[in-house]
């Protein structure tokens, strides 16, 4: 039975959670289109630095350049804002991502250690000129001062502009479940950068068939949060679920699909500075029904999630006047 939707049905269901786009489209010639943008997910409005948020991540297909994921996987802390944008921008949206976190913390790189900035990528050279590398650091910090609570936008925005699913207009989408543990309830949101599928997949089995026309084999990047009291194993366990959903739409993880799943929880985070050397930490038991609905909701957040950034892009022209319709759904 499919579990009930968050207020928004959104990752922004998660309290503190925020997301902000940044979104670059301009047509400079009848060759050359800037179809791109930044999009940051924040795990809370503090300092994320000095409140660290216990994260996991699984790669359910290792084609990508994503920045960030081994210290996840070593330490299963994240201390920056997830960033995302296209393939040839992972660069310049790191270095804006960390000048924003130094003059947020003077002590980074001097008394404080350094930083691990994590940012996922898709590849939308197929509507963008992504040769001209439009993305600067500054969009990065544009997308991070813009990122609010609010239900966000989705489709065609930030980094998702240039991106195409199913051989329809792709994107940002974006969906939230409730779960119950003990008649506490905690939400799960997740976000999706949807740029992967042929257009003989089960989603669109009753719609007119479109083949994609990437050169690549397409990706996603997949977000989820929760306030559930999870620790790290249990957050890797939780991306994995991300497949389960993924499969759902026909996505069958190509060899050239980068395909990676990031969760992180809001409940038990880690503080820089602690006041003593032991840690106690409550957490759901692996064997709780609960754990088991997250299972199940992170598989419905990750197909809706691809659904919706179908829903709400819009028919894109782009570079040497290709357009990627609207999706019928």
């Amino acid at each position: 039975m499919p579990l009930q939707k968050g207020a928004k049905n959104c990752i922004t269901d998660v309290a503190g959670v925020q997301v902000g786009h940044k979104t670059l489209y301009e047509k400079l010639t009848d060759e050359e289109t800037i179809c791109t943008g930044v999009t940051a997910i924040l795990p809370h409005d503090g300092n994320l630095f000095y409140d660290k948020v216990r994260a996991g991540c699984h790669v359910i297909n290792g084609y990508g350049k994503t920045s960030g994921l081994i210290q996840i996987e070593e330490l299963g802390l994240l201390e920056s804002p997830i960033m995302l944008t296209n393939t040839l921008s992972v660069g310049p949206v790191l270095e804006g991502t960390i000048t924003y976190m130094l003059n947020q913390n003077k002590e980074i790189g001097d008394s404080a250690g350094t930083l691990n900035v994590v940012v996922g990528e898709c590849n939308d050279s197929y509507l963008n000129t992504m040769r001209l590398q439009s993305v600067r650091p500054e969009h990065a910090i544009d997308a991070i001062q813009s990122a609010s609570s609010s239900k966000t936008e989705q489709g065609a925005v930030g980094a998702g502009k240039g991106m195409i699913c199913f051989g329809y207009k792709g994107g940002i989408g974006t969906a939230s479940r409730i779960v119950t543990a003990s008649n506490e309830k905690f939400s799960l949101g997740c976000l999706v950068l949807s740029n992967f599928g042929k257009g003989t997949d089960a989603l669109f089995a009753n719609f007119p068939k479109k083949n994609n026309p990437n050169n690549t084999d397409g990706s996603i990047i997949i977000i989820m949060a929760t306030d559930a009291p999870l620790y790290d194993r249990q957050l890797n366990r939780l991306a994995k679920r991300a497949a389960a959903g993924l499969g759902r739409t026909g996505s069958s993880f190509d060899n050239g699909s980068g395909d990676i799943a990031i969760a992180f929880t809001t409940a038990n985070k880690y503080p820089h500075n602690p006041n003593t050397h032991l840690e106690s930490v409550t957490y759901l038991r692996d064997d709780h029904q609960a754990m088991n609905q997250l299972f199940q909701a992170a598989a419905e957040v990750t197909e809706e999630a691809v659904i919706n950034s179908l829903k709400h892009a819009e028919t894109t022209t782009g570079q040497r006047g290709r357009i990627i319709e609207k999706a019928p759904l």
